[in-house]
């Protein structure tokens, strides 16, 4: 039997991750008028407090160049501000701001709406689902 690529899973999981995820961006790009790697490091700050860009990229799963870009964006927007980092001053600390916090409660309660309505959507799935994604992201 020849290798079909619609029935591998880790494309099949791919696939649906990415369009759950432009489908959620649609949301906060219309509030707020991010990206996604934008996105990405607004809500990692948000539960992390100060952090480098080093960490965050490890985190979030984008490239640094792409992290340092929406940090560089979101700090010309106000969203956060760049320090020395407290334990290695070869490093810069992102952190938000008070109107990034604020953008991240508006947003936080749009993150809740999307995922109550995904998980309408897949029904007694959504919870066999979370359970088989925390097994593969260990």
């Amino acid at each position: 039997m020849p290798f079909e690529l619609d029935h591998f899973l880790p494309y099949r999981l791919s696939v649906a991750a990415a369009q759950v995820s432009r489908k959620f961006a649609e949301r906060y790009e219309a509030e707020a008028g991010l990206t996604i790697p934008e996105w990405r490091v607004l809500a990692h700050l948000n539960h992390s407090g100060p952090v480098s860009v080093r960490d965050i990229n490890t985190r979030v799963n984008l490239d640094k160049s792409m992290v340092s870009r929406a940090a560089a964006r979101l700090e010309e927007a106000g969203y956060l501000r760049k320090s020395v980092h407290h334990a290695d001053l070869r490093l810069v600390s992102l952190e938000l701001t008070d109107e990034g916090k604020q953008l991240m409660q508006r947003l936080g309660l749009i993150a809740e709406a999307f995922q109550e309505e995904l998980a309408r959507e897949l029904g007694e799935d959504a919870k066999t689902l979370s359970n088989l994604l925390e097994r593969i992201i260990r």
